[in-house]
């Protein structure tokens, strides 16, 4: 995300569209693999994630270090969240495995 650093260019503006489209593809695949991932739960989740991370990048290449670290706390939360939320898909979708 070198272009964190200027979050109005065209240039970021346009990498974000396309990572945000990546989300979008990627939860349509795990919606349709596991019935208890909808796919709008996950591309919430995925663009909150992305939205975080995008915090944290642009923190970090401004040198704003508490911002950065404040932003990867959040990260970090998130993602534990996130694997939470897909490990009760698994488990719901396969109890007899756990």
């Amino acid at each position: 995300m070198k272009y964190a650093k200027k979050p109005a260019s065209a240039k970021f503006l346009d990498a974000d569209k396309r990572w945000h489209a990546n989300a979008e593809e990627i939860a349509g695949f795990l919606s349709a693999a596991n019935p208890n991932w909808s796919k709008d739960m996950l591309l919430t989740m995925f663009n909150d994630h992305l939205a975080l991370t995008t915090k944290q990048a642009t923190s970090r290449l401004n040198k704003q270090w508490a911002a950065d670290i404040a932003a990867f706390d959040e990260v970090y939360v998130q993602a534990m969240l996130m694997a939470d939320d897909l490990a009760k898909g698994v488990i719901k979708q396969h109890p007899e495995k756990i």
